[in-house]
């Protein structure tokens, strides 16, 4: 991809480019807000969101009152080069409601089309685990404890193998989807986040890296 020069990007009449701020790893928006040359230009250098605030007409250094910094992973300009989606790994909640994203009123869903991601399952095995859901599958576990949700891991596990040994896909995915949902189950029994995992495999691609550079040498 190529890096763009700040003076190729297109402001407003007010020196103002909109900036639409994303978790690196719910992929959820966090906020709508905007970055003048400066701010855009401490944004990178800091590699903490920086917008300047329109009501305030200052520069706004996200968390410098509250802690919730936001790190920034990329930032990427559209096709137009007049907006910005700022990818980043949020200390804390984004709005100043206290609520991760300020996008939290639901105005339509689609009662055909629904929207899936990690996270969104995590919490949902996370609320079996506190409130228990009577004839849920997942509390079931959950009260059986961590002998039980293990035992399901391997089993799921042998049920992926069987699958790809037979080169069936088809199946194969829905075992991996199995396997995928019990070991969540278990780390939530553990107490593991998809942050912490997000963080192991990021400093993995690393060392996966510097082992490719070794063998070469």
């Amino acid at each position: 991809m190529i890096m763009l020069n700040i003076d190729e990007l297109k402001f407003d009449e007010k020196g103002l480019i909109p900036a639409i701020v994303v978790d690196a790893i719910t992929k959820k928006v966090l906020t709508l807000a905007y970055m003048n040359k400066e701010s855009l230009q401490i944004s990178m250098e800091k590699e903490l969101t920086c917008f300047w605030s329109r009501s305030r007409n200052e520069l706004w250094l996200k968390g410098e009152t509250s802690g919730n910094y936001q790190h920034i992973v990329s930032i990427t300009a559209d096709c137009d080069k007049d907006a910005l989606v700022v990818v980043v790994e949020p200390d804390g909640p984004a709005c100043h409601l206290g609520t991760t994203s300020c996008f939290e009123n639901l105005v339509f869903q689609s009662e055909e089309r629904h929207e899936f991601s990690y996270e969104g399952l995590l919490e949902l095995i996370k609320g079996r685990k506190i409130e228990k859901k009577e004839g849920s599958y997942t509390t079931y576990l959950f009260e059986k404890g961590l002998d039980k949700i293990l035992k399901k891991v391997g089993e799921e596990t042998t049920e992926v193998i069987i699958a790809a040994k037979d080169k069936d896909k088809a199946n194969t995915i829905y075992e991996v989807a199995d396997l995928a949902y019990h070991v969540m189950v278990m780390m939530v029994e553990a107490g593991i986040s998809l942050e912490d995992i997000h963080k192991e495999l990021a400093s993995r691609h690393v060392i996966d890296h510097k082992v490719k550079q070794e063998k070469m040498t």
